[in-house]
């Protein structure tokens, strides 16, 4: 698959609380496809206070509950979802996860699966885990490893290691939400756990700035960097790409074309075979809304065999999360 050429912007988003400027209009999508969104975030302020949220954005210090998703996805064809975690306090790791296991149960919400919370460097992560392991609405677990209080390469530590080969002992998956700069060490996890699924969220958080010609903000990191880490990550066959996440960094007044060098390496990397769909929404909304992203996906891969989008939006979804 040939790299389209993209266009420079000539501003970039800010990290502010406010939406990034995202495309006014796409054409439809092309012979609708069924969705699977695997990255699903809910935050009812009335049951949990996820700390991260004392110094987010705006736009996301409110609830997002399954109706404000109903709305936000109508007409897209989404027909499941996996809810993702939303790094809530320790202490109230239990009840997020009895609180979406519920969801997934009723007949009243999308979500037919989740990834909780846990820390698996922890001595009590085998504990807990455990609680849940005969739950088939318990698809896996993930621990978001990019933030400041995450040591670098601590997903190598040891007891860390330990509780990832269990989770592949339990049928349960790892997300992984890590620096691009450590995607090199998601290979080497990859290596020593390989009856563990692990699915890299955020195509491994590459930043659409780093490709562009002139961007007058600096990019998370460098594209050699990043597509180092992502080959080496893909040659493990127990892992997964997740297309999710990448319009929250896109610059201001982006289109597909800033996005098409990211979903299109991905795709080279881990074919049509190995990538999922996902919206994560509502942090989708720093660069657009919902439909924008899905638009701006299709226009990438619009010309694809309708096969291989079932695969990507759909299909492997089921196989990776095991709905």
């Amino acid at each position: 698959m040939k790299r389209r050429e993209f266009i420079a912007a000539s501003a970039v988003a800010a990290v502010a609380p406010k939406l990034n400027a995202a495309p006014k209009s796409l054409p439809p999508e092309p012979k609708s496809v069924p969705k699977i969104d695997t990255h699903q975030h809910l935050w009812d302020l009335a049951k949990f206070q996820p700390p991260w949220l004392k110094n987010a954005p705006e736009v996301l210090s409110q609830s997002y509950v399954t109706s404000d998703y109903i709305e936000a996805t109508r007409g897209l064809n989404v027909v499941k979802t996996v809810y993702m975690e939303v790094d809530v306090a320790v202490a109230d790791q239990n009840r997020e996860a009895q609180h979406v296991i519920e969801l997934s149960k009723s007949d009243e919400h999308p979500t037919a699966g989740a990834v909780i919370s846990g820390r698996p460097d922890s001595e009590t992560f085998e504990a807990y885990i455990r609680q849940y392991a005969n739950s088939k609405q318990v698809c896996g677990v993930r621990q978001v490893l990019h933030v400041n209080t995450t040591k670098r390469a601590m997903c190598l530590g040891t007891q860390f290691v330990k509780s990832v080969q269990l989770l592949g002992e339990l049928n349960k998956t790892f997300d992984l939400c890590m620096r691009p700069s450590e995607l090199a060490d998601a290979a080497k996890l990859a290596k020593k756990c390989p009856d563990t699924t692990l699915i890299l969220d955020h195509c491994g958080n590459a930043d659409p700035k780093a490709f562009m010609a002139e961007p007058t903000d600096e990019p998370w990191h460098k594209v050699d960097e990043w597509k180092r880490g992502l080959a080496a990550f893909a040659k493990n066959q127990n892992t997964f790409c997740k297309l999710s996440g990448i319009i929250a960094r896109a610059p201001n007044g982006w289109t597909s074309d800033h996005l098409a060098p990211i979903i299109e390496f991905c795709l080279e990397t881990f074919g049509f075979e190995r990538v999922v769909f996902g919206g994560d929404w509502p942090v989708c909304l720093l660069g657009g809304p919902y439909g924008c992203w899905v638009n701006a996906l299709n226009e990438v891969i619009g010309h694809s065999p309708f096969a291989d989008r079932k695969k990507l939006c759909h299909d492997n979804a089921l196989k990776a999360y095991r709905l």
